[in-house]
């Protein structure tokens, strides 16, 4: 595989990080973690290999920080629309749906990333930790708001069955996101979001509606 050579210039130490972040995140959705060398990301980013070194102490570590740059892109595009949808809960859980299996959040380059990163998951300790943190961090998101619109729709939901539901609900945008991300084609517009409603609105047993 042949990677581009960015041109040399001078950067700041904030914008070089980025730099290679950015270069990871290119060769990890292009062509996987075989791809990502240190010599792919040097050549990508139109640095030395020691500037890997010199900004994250090593591959391991920028690659898990390309992770959590993905994670956190993908968080404030859920956030941007949550926070868009107005004071009531129901909006804003109708809102993370949407969000959760549409694009930005829900494409195919995403998908391969998500693929990628997976497999790096199981061997490094840190990315571990790193993925437990997003998830739970969008689980409890959802769970929050799956409990402000049972309050709203004046059916208050349990807090012993509230994780439960969370998880359940989840395991369901999930598995709709992976869909929408492997075969969009495959889907008439509108689709997946009809389906995530209308999944997570039976278990949570909430009417929602697209707005």
């Amino acid at each position: 595989m042949t990677t581009t050579r960015r041109a040399y210039r001078r950067e700041s130490p904030a914008n070089r990080r980025q730099d290679l972040v950015d270069a990871t995140l290119t060769l990890l959705a292009e062509a996987g973690p075989e791809a990502a060398t240190v010599r792919a990301i040097a050549e990508r980013a139109g640095v030395t290999q020691g500037m890997i070194r010199h900004h994250f102490n090593g591959k391991d570590a920028l690659v898990n920080a390309a992770y959590q740059a993905h994670m956190a892109a993908l968080s404030e595009a859920i956030a941007a629309q949550v926070a868009a949808a107005g004071p009531s809960a129901t909006a804003r859980l109708t809102a993370m749906i949407r969000a959760s299996v549409t694009p930005p959040v829900a494409e195919s380059t995403g998908l391969s990333l998500w693929a990628g990163f997976l497999h790096l998951v199981r061997q490094s300790p840190a990315m571990a930790v790193t993925h437990e943190a997003s998830y739970l961090a969008y689980r409890d998101q959802l769970q929050a708001l799956l409990v402000e619109a049972r309050q709203e729709a004046g059916n208050p939901l349990p807090e012993e069955e509230a994780r439960a539901l969370a998880i359940a609900s989840n395991a369901v945008i999930d598995g709709l996101w992976l869909e929408a991300g492997a075969l969009p084609e495959a889907f008439s517009p509108g689709e997946i979001f009809s389906l995530a409603l209308a999944s997570v609105g039976t278990l949570a047993g909430l009417t929602l509606t697209p707005s």
